[in-house]
């Protein structure tokens, strides 16, 4: 099969397809608790990365300097994004080597909640763009410790055959969690400190739910090949020669959610000042909040289960980023609320099967099962690294060229990450 190695093949990797329903009725109990759990952990995690990156930072931001804030959240985001883009491979590789009793990516899940939660803590007190800097930058490589093992399990622990259910509900998840944070980032937009305490507390009690209820295996007995130069210099590089699904995969990835992201990680901005809601835009907030949630989950409840039912993930995801893409063109034909609402609307239901296959799709482009956790902190970086870069190059092109001009850019990556699928071979 080209894309995968076939050395060391698992279980799962190698079983013949099995219904959802005939696959869903053999899970043993530890993977049911891990359907189980997955939506409120990954809804309570991203909560957080919906809250401050999407309100609070940007206020703190406003606060600290209006005339420059366009600029300076340029700067804080792509600073953290470099800080991201590092390590999240190396929290994968470190996750992958991890020997003890509590397995593998237990340790690290629980510690990069912990980590990350006193750090925004500290993080609503700063009062300058540098101290900014530095707590988002930390915040990032904590947040990093924690997702990358977390997303491991996927592969780990979970049959192939449900793969495309498993992602629902991580997506599910994933997505209310990033628009009810950004809801109740603006509900508490005047008690930016109290946020700061009340999201990641919940945040920690739900991970430490998490791997208590969702044992890991004990690894403690596990032998690694011996740490060397080489083996860190391979964290951050999979062949696109020997893997060139894996590599497709990425590319894909990476330039849809930047596509994504340049558009989203400014709409505030965008509200405030391309669509002229001024101190209006926090008030919308939580309009498109609704209407891109139920969107993200129609689209997802529908495009998950049925790539499992089907055995085809390709299509929908090729679907996916061009709904994506023609979705950009709304605002920039209507600057209106109305035209962000359409936007908003459509983009979600393209965003939300997306969500729901594409991690299904990529968890069978994966060079090796030893390296899972490492891989997918490469895969990783093609899913939050946008998250950071994008508002950074937002930043760049409404300096230099304005508002209008981030919607053809949203519309270009999109295109080109649909077309970054076609050439996977390995899944159909």
């Amino acid at each position: 099969m080209k894309g995968r190695s076939v050395s060391n093949p698992s279980p799962e990797t190698v079983a013949p397809p099995a219904s959802t329903s005939s696959a869903k009725a053999q899970l043993s109990l530890q993977v049911r608790r891990l359907f189980a759990f997955i939506v409120p952990v990954n809804l309570a995690i991203y909560i957080v990365v919906g809250a401050v990156p999407g309100v609070l930072l940007p206020l703190q931001v406003q606060g600290l300097d209006p005339e420059n804030k366009a600029a300076n959240l340029a700067i804080i985001t792509g600073v953290g994004a470099l800080a991201a883009m590092v390590v999240s491979p190396i929290a994968g590789l470190i996750s992958d080597r991890t020997r003890s009793r509590f397995g593998r990516r237990t340790p690290w899940i629980l510690g990069g909640a912990l980590a990350t939660g006193l750090m925004l803590f500290g993080m609503g007190f700063a009062n300058g763009i540098v101290q900014l800097v530095v707590a988002w930058t930390i915040v990032q490589i904590t947040l990093n410790l924690l997702i990358s093992p977390l997303t491991a399990l996927l592969p780990d622990r979970v049959p192939s055959a449900v793969r495309g259910l498993f992602s629902t509900l991580s997506g599910v998840g994933m997505m209310v969690g990033i628009l009810g944070g950004q809801v109740l980032g603006a509900s508490m937009a005047s008690h930016i400190q109290a946020a700061y305490l009340i999201l990641p507390g919940v945040m920690i009690a739900v991970v430490a739910l998490f791997v208590i209820f969702c044992r890991d295996t004990p690894s403690k007995d596990r032998v690694n090949e011996p740490f060397s130069l080489r083996v860190f210099l391979k964290t951050f590089w999979v062949s696109p020669r020997r893997y060139p699904d894996f590599f497709w995969g990425f590319t894909a990835r990476i330039t849809l959610f930047t596509g994504y992201f340049v558009v989203t990680g400014y709409n505030l901005y965008i509200l405030q000042d391309y669509i002229g809601l001024g101190t209006g835009a926090i008030a919308a907030v939580p309009l498109l909040g609704a209407i891109n949630l139920g969107a993200v989950i129609v689209s997802m409840a529908f495009a998950g289960p049925l790539s499992d039912k089907l055995g085809r993930r390709k299509p929908i995801v090729i679907g996916a980023s061009l709904l994506m893409g023609a979705a950009m063109l709304a605002p920039l034909l209507m600057p209106t609320l109305t035209g962000m609402m359409i936007f908003t609307a459509v983009c979600s239901l393209g965003f939300g099967a997306y969500m729901a296959v594409d991690a299904a799709l990529m968890s069978q482009v994966l060079p090796s099962e030893n390296t899972f956790a490492k891989d997918l902190g490469v895969l990783n970086i093609a899913a939050t690294l946008p998250q950071t870069i994008g508002p950074f190059l937002a930043g760049a092109i409404v300096v230099v060229f304005g508002y209008t001009a981030l919607f053809p850019v949203g519309v270009a990556l999109a295109i080109v990450g649909a077309l970054s699928i076609i050439p996977i071979r390995s899944v159909r």
